[in-house]
């Protein structure tokens, strides 16, 4: 089992990862609070490891909340099925909230325990590698909105996060390659070593080694726990974790929500940071060379959909949460494993970046 902590304080809790662990329930149990539990997973998952889940749990007054599987149904109206159940079978502030599934389903539990009688604990148990190794860890919660994604939600972390890897084991391989998306991220804004390396394994990864997947599961959380133990709420340095994702959140909300997966429009948001962070003379090509490849190797677009145009583009940029006082400001690279948080990226170059990916004048 490979473990380590993210430190906030008083708010600081344990990332476990190893396969089976899920069936370990006398190592993670203490992590619950009292004697009421509401897991909350979807029609995909929960017909797989619910009932596993569940057995782990006798001794606990338990109750189920089955969401509809998708991106498409991270809402205030789906939300409320959360709170309705918690209302209808009296669960109190001692109670505990398990979000079992991946990114969608940990984001609405956690939004859920923010915001159930003011805040109550709860307990992230990814089952996609994108929510192990990015959503799960951190705290951040919420849910999206026709006009942006994630603009509803608050900071809340979990008491405890549980990586099994085994429940990757049914995970489509294109839920896989969205996952690494936000693996190669850590490399590329943080951690060049880990760059190099992942250059080095990336068939293996892909095969789903899981000594290698292990690896590459740790040290992102571990990157990502590093950056948000300096700056939990994203006040400042915690932002570069948004690499490609001003670019990405624009592609899913033209397009869809849950049409592109999160870490597709990341990959193709990548490419495109990674080329204007060229275009700025601040990255060399070939640093932009081998992102592309890696990203390639992981079986994520490189391009924005054609659909598009460059005012819709930027419109929905204009609307990403790390817009401040009316200035966009992108993730940037100015070397490999060096990321920036910058506005000095002008519409005109932002545009000139967006036609040469194919994007619609």
């Amino acid at each position: 089992m490979k473990h380590l902590e993210l430190d906030l304080g008083e708010r600081s809790y344990p990332i476990f990862i190893a396969p089976g662990i899920l069936a370990d329930g006398g190592m993670w149990q203490k992590y619950i609070a009292g004697s009421q539990v509401c897991i909350v997973s979807n029609d995909t998952i929960a017909p797989l490891y619910l009932a596993r889940l569940k057995q782990q749990l006798s001794g606990k007054k338990v109750c189920e909340v089955i969401l509809p599987d998708g991106e498409a149904f991270k809402t205030l109206t789906v939300l409320e099925k959360i709170f309705d159940t918690l209302l209808q079978e009296n669960h109190n502030r001692s109670t505990t909230l398990i979000a079992l599934g991946g990114g969608v389903v940990g984001d609405m539990c956690g939004f859920a325990a923010a915001c159930y009688q003011r805040g109550v604990q709860f307990i992230q148990i990814p089952t996609t590698l994108l929510s192990m190794v990015d959503s799960s860890v951190g705290g951040k919660t919420g849910v999206n909105h026709p006009l942006g994604k994630n603009m509803i939600g608050a900071f809340h972390q979990p008491n405890c996060v549980l990586a099994d890897l085994d429940l990757l084991k049914t995970l489509p391989d294109r839920e896989f390659s969205a996952g690494m998306a936000e693996v190669i991220k850590y490399g590329l804004i943080c951690d060049a070593q880990f760059f190099s390396w992942l250059e080095q394994h990336i068939g293996a990864l892909m095969a789903r080694d899981v000594e290698l997947l292990s690896e590459a599961v740790y040290r992102s959380c571990v990157n990502k726990a590093a950056v948000v133990a300096e700056d939990e709420r994203e006040g400042g340095r915690r932002a570069i974790l948004n690499l490609g994702h001003t670019f990405g959140h624009a592609i899913e909300t033209a397009e869809g929500y849950g049409n592109w997966l999160h870490g597709e429009a990341v990959g193709a948001g990548t490419a495109l940071a990674l080329a204007l962070s060229v275009k700025l003379g601040w990255l060399s090509a070939d640093v932009e060379a081998r992102g592309i490849t890696l990203l390639t190797q992981a079986g994520l677009p490189i391009a924005p959909p054609s659909n598009m145009n460059v005012d819709q583009f930027l419109l929905l940029m204009g609307r990403d949460k790390k817009v401040l006082d009316g200035q966009l400001r992108l993730i940037l690279l100015t070397g490999l494993g060096e990321a920036v948080v910058s506005s000095e990226a002008s519409v005109e170059l932002i545009t000139e970046v967006l036609l040469a990916a194919g994007v619609g004048a």
